[in-house]
């Protein structure tokens, strides 16, 4: 997938992987990835800035915690995570609907 598709998305992807568990930043890449069904395939270097943003502006807190031996830092959805990604959803139908109606084969005849 071309990574310019993702630009303003990141966001609600990352929310999205977190509203189900708290997840360390290398299972949100993998969350990401199978969920699509492998057709995203987003680099560290995207997800880890995005992840530190979301959580100064309070959508995600972190914690460190040992998971298969290794000790990685978690993030978790706080409530205005929640709330934000009830709004990224909702404006993402808006405009899936709207790109949508503007894609669709025109059935009506030309003449």
């Amino acid at each position: 997938m071309n990574p310019d598709a993702l630009r303003g998305h990141m966001d609600a992807l990352l929310l999205s992987v977190l509203e189900r568990e708290p997840l360390h930043g290398y299972a949100i890449i993998e969350a990401l990835q199978e969920r699509s069904g492998g057709a995203l395939s987003v680099p560290t270097g995207t997800v880890y800035p995005a992840l530190r943003r979301l959580e100064r502006i309070g959508h995600l807190v972190s914690e460190w915690a040992t998971v298969g031996g290794r000790k990685r830092r978690t993030y978790r959805l706080t409530d205005s995570g929640r709330k934000q990604l009830e709004g990224e959803r909702s404006a993402w139908r808006e405009f899936a609907s709207v790109i949508g109606s503007v894609m669709q084969t025109d059935v009506r005849s030309s003449g």
